[in-house]
């Protein structure tokens, strides 16, 4: 039997398209059904929600799970990456998988993977993603999992995860990312999301803009597939919560739902910002399919399930005096969003706005930076990790000489020492915020909610 150890380094002996980005080429489901049959095809003792999209589809995939562990099933949450904790991308009733559980479920996976990789061409060898893949979808099953929320890791149409066979879809928003892969259009982006519609599955969308709305509308006609889209058959307004910069009380975003069957009361959300108001309708929406399918979910589960819901990293804040943030926005749709809630949501700032910055080189990070270089007053730039894709902070100050030259900026090794200046140079009435990658805020977080 493994240990938790030995797991660990066999799960990241494998190839790990999170360090070196893959190529078209790379995205395959051959070796991830192969895979999956080996061991038993977990995925099909449990009901599956299946989301994707550019902006939105983890918190949404957070809030869906809120509800229906409220309302009284047993529920897996699959994510990805992992902020601090590579036990995070699996998680039964908002519990990460244990040590134990994680080192019993590779050792049933592992003798599979060996065996594919030893087959001479026959098969492709598994990547990291897909191994993490078998093993949330086998915690899953031997957890006796009612349904399970699995997030698209990327794109959705050859995503390791777009093997299963689910009761509905969710497509968040669509925006620019990933375009390596995906393509450069949103039209493009949009067809390769909208590959996780499955034939008379109802499928969700809060995809706004025009072009690829219409790839995702042919899509689910092309499928047969019922589709409910965001202010066409659904609407939904905000009352923004605040968040008091001197005294750090927060106000809870209100959410007002209109759909096509009954009223719906006022909600409270746990997460702040427009755009997770945006989220929190569609998880709103879905909850009305899931009902036609028969699934008990009452109102009273939809209301606690949205305002108990916690995602970290998603505008989190987690220290007062000065007030700092932790916002996970590592793609220009995620930037724009945060500066929007920076703007509607914090009040009575006054003092300076200080960012902590580090991002991926196939991230848009010129247009990042000129959304954001603009919002704040200082920049550390700085790197995460001894990760090869996180952009040079030599490069990054490069870029700001073009898009916020008069923005004051410094330039660290580490996002640690970043922090420890950023921290001494803030005053009281400041703000602090790390942005620009999922592996930062991760790296980061640990410390600072440690200091909190």
């Amino acid at each position: 039997m493994m240990t938790y150890d030995e797991a660990l380094e066999f799960w990241y002996g494998r190839i790990n398209y999170e360090v070196r980005s893959a190529l078209p080429a790379d995205l395959k489901l051959e070796r991830m059904r192969a895979l999956l049959h080996f061991v038993g095809d977990p995925q099909e003792q449990f009901r599956i929600i299946h989301v994707t999209g550019t902006k939105g589809k983890g918190s949404t995939s957070a809030m869906v799970a809120s509800v229906l562990q409220a309302a009284g099933y047993r529920v897996g949450l699959f994510t990805s990456p992992h902020l601090s904790d590579v036990r995070e991308r699996m998680r039964v009733d908002g519990r990460p998988i244990t040590h134990e559980e994680l080192a019993a479920r590779m050792g049933e996976v592992a003798p599979h993977v060996l065996r594919m990789e030893a087959s001479a061409g026959k098969w492709p060898t598994p990547t990291f993603f897909e191994i993490g893949t078998a093993l949330g979808f086998l915690h899953f099953c031997r957890r006796r999992c009612d349904v399970a929320i699995v997030e698209v890791g990327l794109g959705g149409r050859f995503d390791s995860t777009n093997v299963c066979r689910p009761i509905a879809t969710v497509i968040t928003n669509v925006g620019y990312d990933h375009m390596a892969q995906l393509g450069n259009t949103l039209e493009a982006i949009a067809y390769q999301k909208a590959g996780i519609i499955k034939r008379r599955v109802p499928v969700v969308s809060g995809v706004l803009h025009e072009g690829a709305r219409l790839v995702v509308e042919r899509t689910a006609e092309e499928m047969d597939a019922p589709i409910y889209q965001l202010d066409r058959t659904f609407r939904s307004e905000a009352v923004l919560g605040t968040c008091a910069a001197s005294r750090g009380t927060v106000e809870p975003t209100l959410l007002n739902f209109q759909g096509s069957g009954h009223p719906w009361p006022r909600l409270q959300l746990g997460l702040m910002g427009q755009h997770q108001a945006t989220n929190a309708s569609l998880a709103v929406a879905l909850m009305d399919v899931l009902r036609n399918q028969g699934m008990p979910i009452t109102e009273y589960a939809v209301a606690a399930g949205l305002a108990s819901a916690r995602w970290p990293g998603r505008f989190e804040i987690v220290g007062q005096r000065p007030l700092v943030i932790l916002d996970a926005a590592h793609n220009v749709p995620s930037a724009e969003a945060l500066a929007h809630t920076l703007r509607q949501c914090i009040v009575g700032l006054r003092g300076r706005k200080r960012l902590l910055f580090a991002v991926s080189s196939d991230k848009q990070y010129v247009e990042m930076l000129r959304i954001l270089g603009h919002e704040f007053e200082r920049i550390y730039l700085c790197r995460y990790g001894n990760n090869p894709r996180c952009v040079p902070p030599e490069k990054l100050a490069e870029v700001m000489e073009t898009v916020a030259p008069h923005t004051e900026r410094s330039l660290h090794a580490t996002s640690e020492e970043a922090w420890r200046i950023a921290r001494a140079e803030a005053a009281p009435e400041d703000l602090i915020c790390v942005t620009g990658s999922l592996f930062l805020v991760g790296e980061l977080r640990p410390l600072l909610v440690g200091e909190a």
